[in-house]
């Protein structure tokens, strides 16, 4: 069957993404080792190898999209390679769909939609990345910083109306609960015989005195404590974002319903609190 020009312009697009996808797997393959190693390098002979099938098809050589592959490895090394990984798997589904679309002209390209299915459940099981054995841990610091924190300044907000005192007495809670969370965990991962007990406090206690400081820099930065409280409400919205689509990418987990589920915790917890603050300063009239 001839071609036309339209069809060859989409194979030769085609072809340019499977150079492109080649280049960043054979890159983060010689960033890993064991078993990992051979995988990534056999995925990326793969791509290599559907770059040949579509020239055969536009009959020339072409260049892979140079600034897709430094992104792609920019943000495996900041963010670790299975989020990278997955990240571009996220491109390569898109690819697929348009792919599915001349079957009829080149019947071939079927082969090829197989292919890039079995590369996701490879990577389902590849990556053994130590910041991924402690996922559990910085979830746990995150999720009790934003909820308990988020809480408080609401509270303290209605109750104290001082920008000052309310970072001051943020910044306490905020440390004091930080090292009560990383005792816990180190306790409770102890105790179910986790071989890295400290590591894993090390990550909760980091994740939740991180999300502190963010949190009350604005009562540190403005007077009006109800402009510093709204920023904080929009920053702890924005590392909910941030933090929930990192995990739904790498666990191909819904991004819509753990946010909506995380947000609406953090958020339900402050307006809860911030009632609080305004029953406790009618109630017990405290002027600050």
């Amino acid at each position: 069957m001839k071609l036309s020009k339209k069809t060859l312009s989409v194979l030769t697009q085609f072809q340019r993404n499977e150079i492109t996808e080649y280049k960043v797997y054979k890159y983060l393959s010689t960033k890993i080792k064991d078993f990992n190693k051979q995988i990534l390098q056999g995925i990326a002979r793969e791509e290599l190898k559907h770059y040949n099938f579509f020239k055969k098809y536009t009959g020339k050589d072409v260049k892979p999209y140079y600034n897709r592959v430094r992104r792609y490895i920019l943000i495996s090394n900041i963010f670790g390679i299975k989020f990278g990984l997955k990240f571009m798997e996220k491109g390569e589904q898109r690819a697929q769909s348009n792919y599915s679309k001349l079957i009829h002209q080149v019947p071939e390209i079927k082969k090829i939609i197989n292919d890039e299915d079995e590369h996701e459940k490879k990577l389902l099981n590849v990556i053994n990345e130590e910041k991924l054995k402690y996922i559990g841990s910085i979830v746990l610091g995150l999720n009790d910083a934003l909820v308990e924190l988020t809480g408080a300044l609401a509270g303290l907000t209605l109750a104290l109306q001082k920008a000052t005192l309310i970072a001051v007495a943020g910044l306490i809670t905020g440390i004091a609960a930080a090292l009560s969370m990383a005792a816990s965990e180190y306790l409770s991962t102890k105790t179910d015989g986790h071989k890295k007990p400290k590591t894993s406090a090390l990550y909760t206690g980091i994740a939740y005195i991180i999300t502190v400081l963010i949190l009350i820099t604005p009562f540190f930065i403005f007077a009006n404590p109800f402009v510093s409280l709204a920023l904080t409400i929009l920053f702890a919205i924005t590392i909910i974002f941030i933090f929930t689509y990192y995990v739904s990418v790498v666990n191909d987990l819904s991004l819509k319903n753990r946010f909506f589920e995380m947000a609406g915790i953090s958020l339900g917890v402050a307006a809860i609190s911030f009632i609080i603050g305004l029953l406790i300063r009618t109630f017990l009239n405290i002027e600050v």
